[in-house]
């Protein structure tokens, strides 16, 4: 059967309102994979459910699923070395020495430089949000608090530089979780996809440029303006009846005792990881180019063949034996050490990993229930090409809303998206962007966001604070992104 017609588009409509009901995303997903295999066999509860656990175990029959949910369990590891190694402690010294540069030229001066410094080390650290979001977090906190801004601006810069930089630089498990999506949907050079549709992915594009605007020029709007205002007047770094997000529930390490602290200990292993994932991907595709003309040709296509699951997974593992080289030569750790600091990390980030697990799932099982087949065909007859990527957005949008999961969106949506625009004979590579942008736009709304509350314990912020403020600026970016789709889907 190629689709389940209405039937098939039921999980993941379950799973969208289970999120809102209950707030617990993974729940949802299991629930919405659970169902679905239960539609496929015929409403038998016993051989649906072996069924389900069966699609979760297949997720692992991909080398390219096991690759990218073994680099996100991995990277909870480095996090975990440079934390303990003081290499976090080492880089706020050397930041402290710059805000005192620019204090003493111009005072005041050095809030604007210190915040597009948390901004840029947010993009930088685009190989994942979670550390992103987590370290800008847990590095600029105190600087931040020495030079009174509110933790709401803080939270709001760790959300918005980490996953816009990790969609917008895919060299990383984002790129190497899209591009199976991709593959699975049957197309072509999933890679080079992945890179055009980064130019009309206006989302992510635009939150960055906004955070840019709103430090450079000082406009804050709504509740922003007032926790300025608040920190300024008052001195107040938090809303008098604030609960706030501790950090220590997330990094809950304290750096080793008696050790020097060096910005080297965690600039180095950070840098090997992000330099290694295209020399991975080069490395991973140079064998399947036939027609380079050049050797720099030959290079550029590589990038384009190579494995991006493989590429993240051997970046990481790098990252972490440059890292026990690096310490163990300073005698900072010892081998027994670091083997259980890596063991550690994995096990903080396993909550990650599953939800990696549970997303390729359901995309599988949607794919199994023809969901996206059956929207295509039931919206060939009345809905516009034109209008497709702007519907695509608002779509996506609001499945991470209501999830709180961008990963979990892309999952549910490109089995939707792709087949729609095929049928509609829409851009490619605009409906793939307006499917990743929504995703990013819903989630940055979403008060059960991962990154959100990430973003909100490592600045030490009221979530809810944190999730009101950066709302209009979110909203902002959404209705500039949807205008902007609605043009292109027209002129196009």
């Amino acid at each position: 059967m190629d689709n389940y017609g209405w039937l098939s588009i039921l999980p993941p409509i379950i799973a969208i309102v289970l999120a809102l009901r209950t707030k617990q995303v993974y729940i949802a997903l299991l629930f919405g994979i659970w169902f679905s295999w239960i539609i496929i066999n015929d409403w038998n509860f016993l051989t649906g459910t072996l069924s389900a656990i069966e699609g979760m175990v297949n997720v692992f029959k991909s080398e390219g699923n096991t690759r990218t949910i073994m680099f996100s369990a991995l990277v909870g590891a480095l996090l975990l070395f440079i934390q303990y190694s003081k290499g976090v402690e080492g880089f706020i010294n050397q930041l402290n020495k710059v805000i005192a540069y620019f204090e003493k030229k111009q005072k005041g001066y050095s809030r604007v430089i210190v915040q597009l410094l948390a901004l840029l080390t947010g993009i930088l650290l685009f190989v994942e949000t979670s550390i992103s979001s987590l370290t800008v977090g847990t590095l600029y906190r105190p600087v931040f608090d020495k030079l009174k801004i509110p933790r709401e601006k803080l939270a709001y810069i760790a959300d918005s530089s980490s996953a816009p930089s990790s969609i917008l630089i895919p060299f990383n498990a984002w790129g190497a979780f899209i591009m199976g999506l991709l593959v699975t949907q049957g197309l072509d050079n999933p890679f080079g996809l992945m890179l055009s549709s980064v130019a009309y992915n206006f989302y992510p594009i635009l939150a960055i440029a906004i955070v840019i605007i709103v430090i450079v020029f000082k406009k804050d709007i709504g509740p922003m303006a007032k926790a300025e205002k608040r920190t300024r007047e008052t001195g107040k770094l938090l809303n008098d009846n604030s609960k706030p997000m501790l950090s220590s529930e997330v990094t809950s390490l304290a750096p080793k005792e008696g050790i020097k602290a060096k910005a080297y200990n965690m600039i180095i292993p950070l840098a090997t990881m992000v330099f290694m994932m295209p020399i991975n991907l080069v490395y991973t595709g140079w064998g399947n180019v036939t027609d380079a003309v050049s050797t720099s040709d030959h290079i550029f296509k590589a990038i384009g063949q190579g494995s991006g699951s493989s590429s993240v997974l051997y970046a990481v593992l790098t990252a972490i034996l440059v890292a026990m080289v690096l310490y163990r030569s300073q005698k900072i750790m010892k081998t027994k050490e670091m083997i259980d600091l890596v063991l550690k990390g994995i096990s903080e980030l396993m909550p990650l990993a599953l939800l990696m697990l549970l997303a390729f799932a359901i995309g599988d099982a949607c794919n199994e229930l023809g969901t996206g087949k059956f929207v295509a065909e039931w919206s060939k007859d009345w809905l516009s090409p034109e209008f497709l990527p702007a519907i695509i957005f608002v779509i996506s949008s609001f499945i991470a809303f209501s999830t709180g999961t961008s990963w979990g969106t892309f999952a549910i949506m490109m089995a939707i998206a792709i087949p729609m625009a095929e049928v509609h004979q829409a851009p490619i590579t605009l409906v793939i962007a307006a499917t990743l942008g929504g995703g990013i736009f819903g989630d940055h709304c979403s008060p059960i966001s991962d990154t959100s509350i990430i973003s909100s314990m490592s600045s030490a912020s009221d979530h809810i604070d944190h999730v009101n403020t950066q709302l209009p600026y979110a909203l902002i970016g959404g209705i500039i992104t949807i205008i902007l789709y609605l043009i292109l889907g027209f002129a196009l």
